[in-house]
């Protein structure tokens, strides 16, 4: 059996050896931008359809978000365990497995995501009627996530496409792709709304268009890549052993991400009883959440990657230290972004409304919610660097412990006699302390074990 360690090229780098702190750095940079400027041109959507179509428009929009990242964090967290594996077979130096695991991460892809569309589109109406979305734009919701679905085989090709070049260090290639497509989604949504009045219609449709363009540029430079990372649809197939592998890691993943966002979609019920103005706040100030997240998430998929190098050559030293520059460079980074964002609140959320009641539900948001939201990095980082060394069971339970049952029980226990939107928005700060003190404690003690043999 082949047995080689798989050498740095251009688009990545030796994780092995060397400085930690600019490998760390340079590689997570690209991810976080990456996934900022997707959320930003997601806010686009909203900007466009607030400005240029009406608040019903807007809420439409934004009350299918919760339903979206329920979907989409499963099969993203499915491909955390494709970064894992990949990267644990390049430092274990087992060159031979990884065009197997590449092939049958593609595969994966795109059967989940024709099998989306379908999925989507019949369950669209219940889940919305399950949410209790507002009968004035129940309508428009379901015609908005119903073409949203279309984009789904296009959105998991993106995504474990870009965890397999992640894998090996590449994260500039995702971020090219990324930023392209998002000029294409702003242009798209101009045109649709703007110019041909489409409102709902034309977000999606621009939101379609422009995953389709990111997934074929993301196959495209995997279909150029030098072997074992080459693509070759010839050899698409799931191998049962390295899906079990994946599964291993990026099920108890991709099961937090959902069940996270499951307790999103109840807190977005709870959102919706307060009304449509209510709902379109909500929605915009959510996108400081996810700019501050974003850069959390980039140190804590680095901490999945280099640890998982260093793991599985053996070298704890270096997997000590890729936490602590992880975690220290991802709530610092998170900590400023949250401190700029709330200096300038107003002037942000005023980019997508002007209506007053709707900036007025979003300020609530903000100060009751996002101040601490850098908190998150404390289970997001930990987590991360335990999945890395093969642990991906026990963030997964801690999360849906911290994030999803204690969200539930504060919705329907506390919230029915405290029934104000500063109240139910202050559930995530409580939230992420409780999360964050059990993972890291859980963290630090595996850590002890796994070092020592």
């Amino acid at each position: 059996m082949e047995s080689k360690t798989v050498r740095s090229t251009n688009n990545n780098y030796d994780m092995l050896n060397g400085s930690l702190l600019d490998k760390i750095v340079i590689f997570a940079l690209p991810l976080a931008i990456s996934s900022i400027l997707q959320q930003l041109f997601n806010a686009a959507d909203l900007a466009v359809v607030g400005r240029f179509a009406s608040a019903e428009a807007m809420a439409a929009v934004g009350s299918n978000s919760s339903v979206i990242s329920l979907i989409v964090s499963f099969f993203v967290g499915l491909s955390v365990g494709a970064n894992a594996v990949i990267a644990m077979e390049i430092g274990s130096g087992h060159k031979d497995q990884i065009s197997d695991t590449v092939h049958t991460v593609i595969t994966i892809s795109l059967v989940a995501g024709c099998a989306l569309i379908f999925i989507g589109f019949f369950l669209t109406r219940p889940i919305l009627i399950l949410m209790a979305a507002p009968q004035n734009v129940m309508s428009l919701a379901i015609l908005y996530l119903r073409i949203y679905f279309f984009a789904m085989p296009a959105i998991m090709i993106y995504n474990y496409g870009s965890a397999i070049l992640r894998s090996k260090g590449d994260s500039r290639r995702p971020l090219f792709a990324m930023v392209i497509a998002g000029i294409i989604n702003i242009i798209l949504n101009l045109i649709f709304v703007v110019g041909f009045h489409m409102h709902v219609v034309g977000v999606a449709l621009a939101t379609v268009l422009s995953n389709m363009f990111s997934a074929g540029l993301i196959l495209y430079y995997l279909m150029n890549e030098e072997e074992p990372f080459k693509l070759d649809f010839r050899k698409l197939s799931i191998k049962r052993r390295y899906l079990i592998r994946m599964m291993q890691i990026g099920l108890p993943a991709g099961l937090q991400g959902a069940v996270f966002s499951l307790s999103n979609v109840v807190i977005q019920s709870a959102v919706n009883s307060f009304g449509a103005d209510a709902i379109a706040g909500g929605t915009a100030a959510a996108n400081f959440d996810f700019v501050s997240y974003c850069a959390m998430n980039a140190f804590a998929q680095s901490a999945v990657t280099f640890t998982s190098q260093n793991y599985g050559a053996r070298k704890f030293d270096r997997c000590k230290k890729v936490f602590r520059i992880c975690m220290l460079c991802g709530i610092g980074i998170s900590a400023a972004i949250v401190l700029v964002l709330v200096l300038f609140r107003y002037q942000v959320i005023t980019l997508f409304t002007t209506d007053a009641d709707v900036i007025s539900f979003a300020m609530k948001r903000i100060m009751n919610a996002f101040v601490l939201h850098f908190l998150i990095g404390s289970y997001e980082i930990s987590g991360g660097a335990l999945r890395g060394m093969n642990h991906s069971l026990a963030p997964a339970l801690i999360s849906v412990f911290g994030t999803c049952v204690f969200r539930l029980i504060y919705v329907f226990t506390y919230i029915p006699t405290h029934h104000t939107f500063e109240q139910l928005f202050r559930v995530y700060p409580i939230s992420w302390i409780i999360t964050g003190t059990i993972t890291l404690t859980v963290y630090f003690i595996v850590r002890a074990k796994e070092f020592s043999n």
